[in-house]
Order: C-alpha cells, then structure tokens, then sequence
C-alpha cells in the first residue's frame, strides 16, 4: 500500500500545482484570484488576462491529469494491491485514484491556502486517457454550448454530464464493450456530481442572467477586477 499512497500524494501534489496563479503572477503581477470572477481557473484567466494566456493555463491543467494517469499511476503497475478481474482493470482502478486526487488538488490546492479552481480540465487530461471516445464527444457538446451561449460553466456542466450519459448509451444501446465499464462509471458518475457542485454558484448566475460570458476581445484588466 506504501506505492499507492505515494501516487495519491505525488497525483495530489502535481495537482495543486497553481497553473493560473503563476501564469498571472508572471505575465501581470496579479493574484487571478482577485479580479474577475475571482476562480484560480483558465477561464477566469481568459477573461481577465485574454484568449492566449488563458489557453495556455487550461492546457497546462489537462498536461496535470494527463501526467498522473499516464506517468504516476504506473508506479504501481504490476504490484497491484486490488483483486480484480483482470489486470487492465486494476490499473484502471488505480489511474481513477491518481486522477481523482490530482482533481481534488487542483480544487483544494495546498500551494494556495486550498483555494484552487474547479477542476474541469485536469479532469479532461485524465478522462481523455481513460475514455477517450466519451470526451471527445464531451468537448464537442462543450465546444457547441460554448459558442452558441457564451458561457464557459454552461459547456463545462453540459459536457460534464454527457459523459456518463455517453457511456450508457453505447456501452447499453449500442451494444459498445467498454473496457472496465462497471469500474468507469460509478466513478464517472462521482466527478459528475463533483463538478456540478463546484459549479453551484455559476448555474445560480446563469439563471438571473448575472453570470460572465466568454468575450475573444481584448481585456482591460483594471475593467475586471
């Protein structure tokens, strides 16, 4: 057990790794968390800072979740501590633990007195290596909410919820053998709720219509704070 509680802790730490407050610091001299809508994310990064920067914190959070799926989880491949049915489906099991505690460090970032951001793309590094099929259908929902609302939390949470509802669907309409299903989706499920959660305030601003939509213009920064 002493392997898998070092990929939790190094999956944590590698996650807690404050992408958009060092971007911000650096580019600007600013604390992200102090402008805009106040969220440690991209998107906040985006729309205080512009579409460059804020591109290249979201792409530098799903690297997070990517590295400790692909990289960190194999510490313990082949010392598995789980009985399951095959080995693919330990190690899935054991990609899920590091990829969900890499998420709960960006969220809760001991780098940050635990005031990270929401989880969405360290979230998509790992699930783009676990399910790849299911997001990629997901970031095409999101990429649609996107441009037709403007409201980045509004793709976030409809791309989220697509999918487990992907995944049902082939995997029980189709007829899809999806390695691992039974492990996947309760899972899947979890940090679904997860992200809605994080989400809480956004869907109240979407509703009386005071929540921030994506603008690509240029930002003046002392306009958001």
């Amino acid at each position: 057990m002493f392997l898998l509680s070092a990929i939790i802790i190094l999956s944590y730490l590698i996650g807690s790794i404050p992408t958009s407050i060092i971007v911000s610091k650096a580019v600007k001299g600013i604390d992200i968390r102090k402008y805009g809508s106040g969220n440690a994310g991209g998107t906040n990064v985006m729309r205080v800072l512009g579409l460059k920067h804020g591109l290249f914190v979201i792409l530098l959070d799903v690297l997070k979740g990517i590295l400790v799926v692909v990289v960190i989880a194999r510490l313990h491949y082949g010392n598995m501590p789980f009985q399951n049915i095959t080995p693919f489906d330990d190690f899935t099991l054991v990609q899920i633990i590091a990829g969900i505690s890499a998420v709960i460090g960006h969220i809760w970032t001991i780098f940050a007195g635990f005031k990270g951001g929401k989880g969405i793309a360290t979230a998509l590094g790992m699930l783009l290596m676990i399910i790849t099929v299911d997001m990629l259908i997901a970031i095409g929902v999101f990429i649609i909410v996107v441009t037709i609302s403007r409201y980045v939390s509004l793709g976030s949470l409809i791309g989220t919820i697509t999918v487990p509802l992907s995944l049902i669907i082939r995997e029980n309409v189709f007829n899809v053998d999806i390695p691992s299903y039974n492990t996947i989706l309760p899972f899947i499920i979890a940090v679904s709720l997860l992200v809605v959660y994080t989400h809480r305030k956004n869907v109240v601003r979407i509703l009386d219509g005071s929540e921030n939509k994506l603008s690509f213009k240029k930002k003046n920064l002392l306009l958001t704070k």
